[in-house]
C-alpha cells in the first residue's frame, strides 16, 4: 500500500510504501516527503469508554457500523447486560464480540447492582469479579461508581479492586462531582480514569491527582465544548469516549467527529490524534497495532489531513470498511433474557395526595447532561390525586419493577417537554427496569405495556399511535441489521420530538438516565425517589 504515514508517535508524515503479511505490517518503506496526492493512512480511533448495549445493538452490530467510522476498537464495561443477566450477560458480550474483526476490549462490571436501593436481575460479586479478570478476554476493572464505597474501604469494593491489583488490570472511575480531598482519596486506591467530569476545573483537579480524562461526547451526555481544552496542556492524560451512544449516532458519527471538531477548533493535530489513537491503547494494554514494523495491521485509510474523512479501515490486514460501507458480516445471534412482568393499568400509575401534600419535589432534567435539579412546585390536584402539569412541563415520571412483582414507583419530572402521551423504555440505567414518562396515566400504561408485551424495547403513545423498537437481547439490544436499527430509532424519536413535543436533543437516551441513581441530584428507582446528593430516599409530595 502507498501512501502518506502520520506518525503520531514521531510526529512525522511521510511517504511510504506498507507491507503486509499474516494480519501484520510486516515492513515500512520511508520512500520519500508528503505526497499531496496520495491518501494518508494512520492508527484507527479507538473509544476508550462506551457501553456497547447503548447502542441498542449486538456488539457484532455496533462493530459492523463503528468501523464506517474509523474506529478499530472500544473500551467496553458490560455493566448493562450484567445488571439483567449477570456474569453470562458478560460471557455473551465476549463471546459475540469475538465473531467479528474488531478488537473490543471488556471490562469486569464493578458495581452490579450499581446501589443497595434498587432491583436489578443479577449480581455480580467480589469472587466472580475475580474470576473475570483472570481471563484474558477482560481487560480492566470497569467504572468504579460506587466512590462512597471506595471512600469508606467497603470490603465488597475494596475485594474487587484489589482483584485488579493482582491481574496488574486498569481500574476504571466513575466520580462526578467529587472533588477535593475525597478526590484524591478516591483516586489513591489505583483508580486511573473518570469520563463523568463535566466541568474544566474539576477535570483539572482530578488529572492533579493522577487521572487521565476522557472526554464524553455521547447521545445524552456532551462534555467535549467544557473539557477539550485540556487536550492542549495535558496531551498524554486524555482520551475521547462516547459512553451512551444510540443507533442512529453512531450511523452518523463516532470518534471521527471529535476529531473533526477538535482539529477545526485550531487544536494541534498531534495532540488530537494522540488521544484518539494511542493514549487509550497504551493505557489499557490494547493488543491494536500503531502503525510500527511488526504491529497488527490496525489503520485507516482517510482523504488528508485537512477534511479527514474515512475512505478505509483495516484491522488484523483486514478491509473492514471502504468508502462508508461496512465490510462486517450481518450476523444473528441467541435471545438471552430476564423478564418477568405483568401488563399494567392505568391506575397502576396514580399518585394519590397523602398528608395533605399540596407541592411536589420535581425532577429537572439537564438537556446533554445526566445530572439532575431538584425543583419546587405547587402540586396538580385532580380527585385526590397529583397529576401532571403540562403548563409548567411538569409530567409523572414511573418506574416498574421488570424482574418480580412490585408497586410501580411514581414521581414528577419537568424539561422533557411533552404536549400529548408517553414514552417508556426497558432501557433504564443501571438496573434496567422498565422507565416511562406522560402526559396522563392512560398513555403511560400504553406505553409500558408495549414494553411489556415484547419483553423489552422502547415505546412511545400518543396521537391516537404507536410506536415500539423491540430489544429482545436483555430488554437492551438487538441483532436486526444496525442500519435498519437506526432507521427505525430515527423513526421513533421523530414522533417523540415532532407529534409528542419533546424538546430534547435525545429523549430516550436522557429518559434511560433518570434511574440512574448513582449521578445527582434526584433520580427514580423501582422503589421510590432517591436523593442522590445525601444517597437516600426522599418522597416527591411535600
Amino acid at each position: 500500500m502507498k501512501a502518506n504515514l502520520i506518525n503520531i508517535l514521531d510526529k512525522t508524515i511521510q511517504q511510504a510504501e506498507i507491507h503486509i503479511a499474516d494480519k501484520h505490517i510486516s515492513k515500512i518503506e520511508i520512500t520519500g516527503p508528503e505526497n499531496h496526492e496520495l491518501p494518508y493512512v494512520l492508527p484507527g480511533f479507538i473509544d476508550s469508554h462506551v457501553h456497547v448495549e447503548s447502542s441498542m445493538l449486538t456488539p457484532t452490530q455496533f462493530a459492523r457500523l463503528a468501523v464506517v467510522h474509523g474506529t478499530i476498537a472500544t473500551v467496553s464495561d458490560p455493566h448493562e447486560i450484567a445488571n439483567v443477566l449477570g456474569v453470562d450477560g458478560v460471557h455473551f458480550m465476549v463471546g459475540d464480540g469475538k465473531r467479528v474483526p474488531f478488537k473490543f476490549c471488556f471490562g469486569a462490571p464493578s458495581c452490579v447492582p450499581a446501589t443497595a436501593f434498587e432491583t436489578a436481575g443479577a449480581e455480580v460479586n467480589a469472587a466472580q469479579v475475580g474470576e473475570l479478570l483472570a481471563s484474558d478476554d477482560i481487560g480492566y476493572l470497569a467504572e468504579v461508581m460506587n466512590f462512597p464505597g471506595v471512600l469508606n474501604e467497603d470490603p465488597d469494593m475494596m475485594a474487587k479492586i484489589n482483584w485488579a491489583k493482582h491481574y496488574n488490570k486498569v481500574i476504571d472511575g466513575h466520580a462526578p462531582g467529587l472533588r477535593g480531598e475525597a478526590a484524591r482519596q478516591y483516586a489513591s486506591y489505583g483508580i486511573s480514569t473518570d469520563h463523568e467530569c463535566f466541568i474544566y476545573a474539576e477535570a483539572r483537579e482530578k488529572i492533579g491527582y493522577g487521572v487521565k480524562i476522557l472526554i464524553r461526547e455521547g447521545s445524552a451526555a456532551r462534555n467535549f465544548d467544557a473539557l477539550i481544552p485540556l487536550i492542549a496542556e495535558f496531551p498524554d492524560r486524555i482520551m475521547f469516549c462516547s459512553d451512551d451512544k444510540h443507533p442512529d449516532n453512531l450511523v452518523e458519527g463516532h470518534i471521527n467527529v471529535l476529531v473533526k471538531r477538535a482539529l477545526a477548533l485550531g487544536y494541534d493535530l498531534w495532540n488530537v490524534l494522540q488521544a484518539a489513537c494511542i493514549n487509550p491503547a497504551v493505557h489499557y494494554s490494547l493488543n491494536v497495532g500503531l502503525l510500527r514494523e511488526g504491529d497488527a495491521a490496525d489503520f485507516i485509510v482517510i482523504d488528508n489531513i485537512s477534511t479527514f474523512n474515512i475512505l478505509e479501515t483495516w484491522i488484523d490486514g483486514a478491509r473492514v470498511a471502504k468508502q462508508g460501507r461496512s465490510l462486517i458480516p450481518d450476523l444473528r445471534c441467541a435471545h438471552p433474557n430476564h423478564f418477568e412482568c405483568h401488563l399494567k393499568t392505568a391506575a397502576d400509575f396514580k399518585y394519590p395526595v397523602k398528608n395533605s401534600e399540596t407541592r411536589i419535589r420535581v425532577i429537572e432534567a439537564l438537556d446533554g447532561q445526566l445530572v439532575t435539579n431538584e425543583w419546587i412546585t405547587e402540586a396538580k390536584i385532580i380527585d385526590g390525586a397529583i397529576v401532571s402539569d403540562l403548563e409548567k412541563d411538569v409530567l409523572k415520571i414511573v418506574v416498574v419493577n421488570r424482574y418480580s412483582p412490585a408497586p410501580v414507583a411514581v414521581a414528577f419530572i419537568r424539561n422533557f417537554g411533552l404536549r400529548q402521551g408517553a414514552l417508556a423504555s426497558s432501557v433504564a440505567h443501571d438496573s434496567h427496569n422498565i422507565i416511562g414518562i406522560g402526559c396522563d396515566d392512560e398513555s403511560i400504561a400504553r406505553a409500558v405495556n408495549l414494553i411489556i408485551g415484547a419483553k423489552g424495547g422502547v415505546s412511545a403513545v400518543g396521537a391516537q399511535k404507536e410506536h415500539l423498537l423491540e430489544l429482545p437481547i436483555a430488554g437492551l439490544m438487538t441483532d436486526h441489521d444496525g442500519y435498519e436499527v437506526a432507521e427505525s430509532y430515527t423513526k421513533i424519536d421523530r414522533f417523540v420530538k415532532e407529534v409528542l413535543g419533546s424538546t430534547l436533543k435525545s429523549p430516550f437516551m436522557s429518559l434511560s438516565f433518570m434511574a440512574l441513581l448513582v449521578i445527582p441530584s434526584l433520580k427514580l428507582s423501582d422503589k421510590g425517589l432517591f436523593d442522590g446528593k445525601n444517597f437516600k430516599f426522599t418522597v416527591p409530595g411535600l
